[in-house]
């Protein structure tokens, strides 16, 4: 390959860092007194946004909510976001540099601060499955296609 085909591709991290972080437990002190048989829900979302030439921010946003039958024992959200610096990347190529690898690098801090929440509300540790982010953006991918691009992933 001619070294002029193509910019250089460069990622970097800049930073990573928690933008918004709530716990609730609606149903304190009670719900402790209930044989621990939790129902978890995750729900997971990321969005991008362009700051500046090259430099995006990547927000993860877990929702987490535990149930005792139809109690909310707690609801732990976590926006776990970063800054990156992405150069020589095509239009094709930033999607999944956005929504797939970004979200892949903060998922980690975020599922932490998930369970880190849930032990300080004195509850068992709740540890997230791994998310597959390809799959996640190869999947909205398929339904902006098939919807003819609307409902497109936030940006």
């Amino acid at each position: 390959m001619a070294e002029n085909e193509q910019p250089k591709q460069q990622f970097a991290v800049q930073r990573i860092y928690i933008k918004d972080l709530s716990f609730e437990t609606p149903n304190t002190p009670e719900i402790f007194t209930k044989k621990w048989e939790p129902q978890v829900s995750v729900d997971l979302n990321t969005q991008a946004q362009n700051l500046s030439e090259g430099v995006y921010e990547v927000v993860v946003n877990v929702t987490a909510t535990t149930k005792i039958d139809d109690q909310t024992a707690y609801l732990a959200e976590v926006q776990q976001a970063g800054i990156f610096t992405l150069s020589g990347f095509t239009e094709d190529q930033l999607g999944p540099m956005l929504h797939s690898f970004c979200p892949n690098i903060l998922f980690p801090y975020a599922r932490e601060a998930v369970s880190s929440l849930a032990n300080k509300g004195s509850f068992p540790q709740l540890l997230l499955a791994p998310v597959n982010f390809d799959a996640l953006y190869a999947e909205q991918m398929k339904k902006q296609s098939d919807t003819g691009g609307e409902g497109a992933a936030s940006h």
